[in-house]
């Protein structure tokens, strides 16, 4: 997937929060989840699996009859993600998404944004910290998310959250942006 670079808002570079870095690729500026967490404070970050050169958000998944983890590219706004499992479902099924650590539930009551979607579950991770936080749409192949820091002004964390990219072109995910 190529990343195309957007604008991010300077209010939020200027209060980045813990968790996430910002980096330079071909002279533009990512965003990049350098550390999310499950509810209970574990790690969900896999420096065994990277994508673009970065390590993954390992989820555990489970999508109808299928289960096993779900590896998310930590570029924020991108939808890369690998399997360790043969998915059964495609695009628009519900994933239940679990912490691989303690197994416990990160579904969460969340009106997607994204218009005509209409899930009502998301998966939360949290930032280091416990107060900020990012929700990602239950339904496979939706771009909806929402970022929720607390210490930026009015508006920023909706103009974040808008940050998507779509790929195009073939996709390596075991090599770096170059």
């Amino acid at each position: 997937m190529k990343l195309t670079p957007q604008g991010i808002p300077l209010e939020f570079l200027r209060q980045l929060p813990e968790g996430i870095k910002l980096v330079s690729r071909h002279g533009h500026p990512f965003l990049v989840m350098e550390q999310v967490e499950d509810q209970s404070g574990n790690s969900l970050m896999d420096d065994s699996v990277r994508i673009h050169g970065e390590p993954s958000v390992r989820l555990h998944v489970r999508m109808g009859e299928s289960e096993g983890d779900l590896y998310v590219d930590s570029y924020w706004g991108s939808h890369a993600k690998l399997y360790s499992f043969l998915p059964q479902n495609g695009e628009g099924v519900v994933v239940e998404a679990f912490s691989p650590v303690d197994g416990n539930s990160l579904m969460v009551p969340w009106k997607c944004p994204i218009q005509g979607c209409g899930e009502e579950q998301g998966i939360r991770l949290m930032l280091p910290g416990g107060r900020n936080s990012i929700t990602v749409c239950g339904k496979l192949g939706c771009p909806g998310h929402h970022i929720d820091v607390q210490r930026v002004p009015d508006g920023v964390n909706e103009s974040l959250s808008n940050i998507n990219f779509f790929g195009e072109g073939d996709e390596d995910f075991f090599s770096s942006l170059d």
